[in-house]
């Protein structure tokens, strides 16, 4: 077909006017702003600096005071404080002194200590694994360990559960020839009518999670296994809300169960039950050093600083060694939660340390936790859209050991008065039976 021939009216723009046009990216940047705003889900961040000697206080920057107010803060992954923890931080220090900031480079260039290998060998003993392999985060090493795997060999099928994380879904849409079946959050029958109807011969891999941080129920990690086994499925398990605070020795909700042999793979992090930074992964030595040999997440990744690394060695031996962080943890999660039914406000009841205070909208969501800052001092993240379906939104929060009696009853108060203001605290009965 002939071009067309262009008209003095027709003529293509100039370089110049090209040159100083808007790019049509920003104006789709301020329209998709726009439409989150409208939904009232719009992110803030509230600047709060944590006290390391007076935990969970923070100290709020606000506005028309000289100093900052302390803050009660009810919503930090640091679940059992170790960030504060004097031997933890002590290590950090001792780390910066010996090996400097950063560590220097990748783990291929320079950037791999005795340090590094100790804190693996001591996460691989910690879920009964042959090895494990540091990532920069738990988000990475979900995203770079399953990307890999299901890139690896055509035909791969991963059977992701309908909540995973978003660090989950990544790494599964970006391995190249997989396939993805979702299966309903924790159905077992839906997964296995699922992988009954999968090609027997197709490599298959189960994904999932062992506490879902938004509702904070726990899956049957035993059943998935036996599932795994009698079809011919590997199985990826991410413990990141778990490790540290369940099991004898911190190992999750799999050692909890005594099903931690019957795992591949178990991915966690160091951000949350131990304190500091940075994810993992645990399995076989095969599996291990095969990502660590084609992983690109993992080999152009700069590895972590000493200082975080010292810091959660540390941190995983003690968590280990020391139950009585866990029992602590949970004596405050069921005084927290005997607090709020006494008082008629309504939460809902998990199998987990997190206690979800249902709310249901999203603006409303925001209005509550800002007059529960503002007013009363309590800081308690929203949690809208996309982190949750629209319609259930929620405040989530984490009671932790060193959350105090007195702490507690401000913050059921509090509840209590912001509930009744936005038409949501039911009678007392309903609540109870929400409970």
């Amino acid at each position: 077909m002939p071009r067309p021939v262009l008209t003095g009216s027709e003529e293509r723009p100039s370089v110049g006017a090209i040159k100083n046009a808007r790019h049509p990216f920003y104006e789709h940047c301020e329209d998709t702003l726009d439409r989150i705003r409208q939904q009232g889900r719009y992110r803030t961040f509230t600047p709060l600096a944590r006290q390391a000697e007076r935990f969970p206080l923070y100290e709020e920057e606000y506005p028309g005071l000289p100093e900052g107010r302390e803050v009660i803060v009810w919503s930090t992954n640091d679940y059992l404080g170790m960030g504060v923890v004097p031997e933890v931080q002590d290590a950090a220090i001792a780390a910066i002194r010996d090996h400097g900031a950063g560590a220097g480079g990748t783990r291929n260039i320079a950037g791999h200590s005795p340090l590094h290998a100790r804190l693996e060998a001591e996460l691989a003993a910690l879920h009964g694994k042959e090895a494990g392999l540091l990532f920069i985060s738990g988000y990475v090493s979900n995203q770079a360990s399953l990307q890999t795997i299901l890139s690896s060999m055509p035909g791969w099928i991963c059977f992701s559960d309908r909540l995973n994380h978003a660090s989950m879904i990544a790494g599964i849409k970006g391995a190249k020839g997989s396939s993805t079946v979702i299966f309903e959050h924790n159905d077992l029958a839906d997964l296995e009518a699922k992988l009954a109807a999968a090609p027997v011969d197709a490599p298959k891999m189960i994904a999932f999670e062992s506490v879902y941080s938004m509702d904070g129920d726990v899956s049957d990690i035993g059943a998935i296994c036996a599932l795994a086994r009698k079809y011919g499925a590997l199985t990826y398990l991410d413990e990141v809300h778990a490790v540290g605070l369940y099991g004898q020795e911190g190992g999750g909700v799999s050692q909890r169960d005594g099903v931690a042999d019957q795992v591949d793979i178990i991915e966690g992090t160091l951000a949350k039950g131990f304190g500091v930074h940075g994810g993992y992964v645990t399995a076989s030595a095969e599996i291990i050093d095969f990502l660590r040999s084609t992983a690109s997440g993992f080999i152009f990744t700069t590895s972590l600083p000493p200082s975080v690394v010292g810091a959660a060695l540390v941190s995983v031996r003690k968590v280990r060694a020391e139950n009585w962080r866990r029992e602590a943890l949970f004596e405050r999660v069921a005084t927290f939660r005997q607090r709020l039914r006494a008082a008629g406000v309504p939460f809902t009841m998990t199998d987990s340390h997190i206690v979800p205070i249902p709310v249901g909208d999203a603006e409303r969501c925001k209005r509550i936790s800002r007059r529960l800052l503002n007013e009363f001092g309590h800081y308690a993240t929203p949690i809208n859209y996309p982190t949750v379906p629209e319609g259930t939104e929620r405040l989530r929060l984490t009671p932790g050991p060193f959350h105090t009696d007195e702490m507690m009853d401000d913050m059921v108060r509090a509840l209590a008065t912001l509930l009744r203001a936005e038409g949501l605290m039911p009678t007392r009965e309903v609540a109870q039976q929400l409970a």
